[in-house]
């Protein structure tokens, strides 16, 4: 055997001993294991935060939806107290003793439907509001239903007025044609008659004596004579005309007496004769023609009372012989 000084060589790893080899594989596989841990936590980790992202845009869509649920229950309360309000005068002054309120109420739910962070909590109270003030709009309605029933009874009895009102006037007018025509009929009824009709020609001597001829041109005066009456004439004032045409065929008349007739139009009139009488009796009516010179011939008297012609004669006067 032979010794030297050489230190021997190292081992290289294919000769390493079992046991470190084993060691190196326990550390490698807990940091595997590490490593398979981190990642497992992160996975998760990430699990868990999307489930709780998904959980809380679950709620916010919820909210979103309950908000515009909301909303929609808002503007349709709105509408309906615009057409309660706007349909009915009489509603709007029992609404301005309850519009304090009521806007009150508009302006916290819109303050609480304009927040983008509305809580469920405060939606919760909007709709509870809204509510609140779909009550009072169906008050209003009802109120409405009231007074238009009430507005419709009133057009029925206007309308039973209106006619009643039609057919008091058509029967006013009715009895006022009647009465017009009743008058007219009492009025022509009280027309006088007239009777013993006379015309009488007077000669006046000097000593104031007066006699009767039938020479025209000793006649004065012709005195006209006659009675009237009638049952139905009520008693008073009544007056008389006179209508002489001498035989040239002109009227004896002054300027301006114009007579209006119902049967024989405007006449020029020769006397007014004025009398007061009384009901149920016969009233004598005299007057005299005078005139400076009377002509021989037909002088013909007519005799009108109430525009009606109720008597007339006629009397002629003669030409007077040389000693007459």
């Amino acid at each position: 055997m032979t010794d030297t000084n050489y230190p021997s060589a190292s081992p290289t790893p294919q000769s390493q001993p079992p046991k470190s080899r084993f060691n190196k594989n326990i550390i490698i596989g807990f940091l595997a294991a590490g490593l398979l841990g981190t990642w497992g936590y992160l996975l998760y980790d990430k699990n868990k935060s999307g489930e709780k992202i998904t959980l809380q845009q679950t709620q916010i869509n919820s909210l979103d939806s309950a908000k515009t649920d909301i909303q929609q229950e808002f503007d349709n309360a709105l509408a309906r107290l615009d057409s309660v309000t706007g349909s009915n005068n009489n509603l709007q002054g029992q609404l301005t003793d309850r519009q304090k309120e009521i806007d009150a109420k508009k302006a916290e739910i819109r303050k609480i439907l304009n927040d983008k962070n509305a809580t469920q909590g405060q939606l919760t109270k909007a709709k509870t509001m809204i509510a609140d003030l779909n009550a009072k709009i169906g008050g209003l309605e009802a109120e409405v239903a009231r007074l238009s029933g009430e507005n419709q009874e009133l057009l029925t009895v206007n309308t039973n007025l209106k006619e009643e009102k039609t057919n008091l006037e058509t029967n006013l007018a009715t009895s006022k044609s009647e009465k017009e025509e009743l008058a007219k009929t009492v009025d022509v009824a009280s027309t006088f008659s007239a009777s013993n009709i006379q015309i009488v020609p007077i000669n006046e001597k000097k000593n104031g004596k007066e006699t009767n001829t039938t020479t025209a041109k000793r006649v004065d005066k012709l005195l006209v004579s006659f009675d009237v009456e009638n049952r139905i004439a009520k008693s008073g004032p009544a007056d008389m005309y006179l209508i002489v045409t001498s035989p040239d065929g002109k009227i004896i008349s002054q300027t301006g007496n114009v007579l209006n007739t119902r049967t024989d139009g405007d006449k020029t009139f020769t006397a007014k004769i004025p009398l007061n009488y009384e009901q149920g009796t016969r009233k004598s009516v005299q007057f005299p023609i005078q005139q400076n010179d009377f002509a021989t011939g037909n002088y013909k008297i007519e005799i009108y009372h109430n525009g009606f012609k109720i008597g007339e004669g006629v009397r002629n006067l003669k030409k007077g012989g040389l000693f007459s």
